[in-house]
């Protein structure tokens, strides 16, 4: 008698733990897209990046006729956690396009257009001890529309525009370290552009489509080995465009949306030089959106709605 009741209390404790963990662990929808909460001031062109499990929204575009000249020098920090929102310490300046990146728990922010004529080469670091922004060493070529990649705590930023001709797309590649408050002049990009699809997979950065001087877009693809410092052509992105929400998760660069791909989203895979083209579409078609990988799901924030058209406050998750 005892045995069979020490066997039904096993059973009752074993199915309230399954039950229990249940619970606790949702199972995961892969290929899919949510919403956060939107963002209290709806920006296209910002940059983001993510401090301490907080992502940080900087600077943006209203979009015309608002606040004179629309650029502002928010920060908007999100909480994926509590898919809340709270206000950061201001941009030294407004700013639109600019590039960020995280080393050792600092944010960089790396130039930028404050009126979308003119390109700054400000670097300025953002320390959330302190609170404070402190500026760093000047970018050598003043830019925006460049990628911030990090590898092995160094950034690089790539490519980016010099000016609004539709011919000032650029092939430079600086790099800077964070440890030296130092710039070094790499090797260029095959090809000259803005507004790319960056990350890290593995050792190489690899670097996807792009705007191209004549104002058209490039499906063009290139990886960089930072030991060697040379560029290779990969597999050319299927939908050539500029302006997509994009990062790296784990051995794959997601590639969602932009200009003539608003709603069309795609991954590249190092490994087989291989595009899948079959991933769950944007719900909200977004142009010129901020960008950020946090905890393997890449997060989309504002952008235009269309090209030109009304910025939006959209917070789009996806779940590879």
């Amino acid at each position: 008698m005892k045995t069979v009741f020490r066997l039904a209390l096993v059973s009752i404790l074993w199915t309230g733990m399954v039950s229990f963990a249940a619970g606790q662990i949702p199972e995961v929808t892969h290929n899919t897209w949510t919403s956060g909460t939107p963002l209290p001031t709806p920006v296209a062109f910002a940059t983001a990046a993510v401090l301490k499990d907080e992502v940080y929204v900087v600077g943006g575009n209203l979009g015309p006729g608002v606040n004179g000249n629309g650029f502002v020098a928010d920060v908007q920090i999100y909480n994926p956690a509590t898919n809340s929102w709270s206000t950061g310490v201001s941009y030294p300046a407004e700013i639109a396009s600019a590039s960020a990146a995280v080393v050792k728990n600092i944010l960089y922010v790396f130039g930028g257009t404050p009126d979308g004529m003119n390109p700054s080469n400000a670097v300025w670091a953002y320390n959330p001890k302190t609170k404070t922004w402190a500026a760093k060493a000047a970018m050598p070529t003043a830019r925006w529309g460049a990628a911030a990649v990090i590898e092995k705590d160094i950034v690089y930023v790539i490519g980016g525009s010099i000016n609004a001709s539709g011919n000032g797309n650029i092939d430079t590649v600086e790099s800077y370290n964070p440890a030296t408050n130092t710039w070094t002049e790499e090797s260029p990009l095959l090809v000259a552009k803005s507004a790319v699809a960056a990350g890290l997979s593995g050792t190489t950065i690899v670097v996807a489509d792009g705007g191209t001087n004549g104002g058209g877009t490039t499906g063009d693809n290139e990886g960089y080995d930072a030991a060697t410092n040379t560029w290779k052509t990969l597999a050319g992105d299927p939908a050539s465009r500029y302006a997509s929400c994009y990062g790296a998760i784990g051995a794959k660069l997601y590639d969602m949306g932009g200009q003539t791909a608003t709603t069309y989203s795609d991954d590249f895979q190092l490994s087989k030089d291989k595009w899948t083209t079959t991933l769950a579409s944007v719900p909200q078609s977004t142009i010129f959106p901020a960008s950020a990988v946090y905890k393997k799901q890449l997060y989309c924030f504002g952008g235009w709605g269309s090209n030109g058209g009304a910025v939006i406050n959209d917070v789009q998750v996806y779940q590879p």
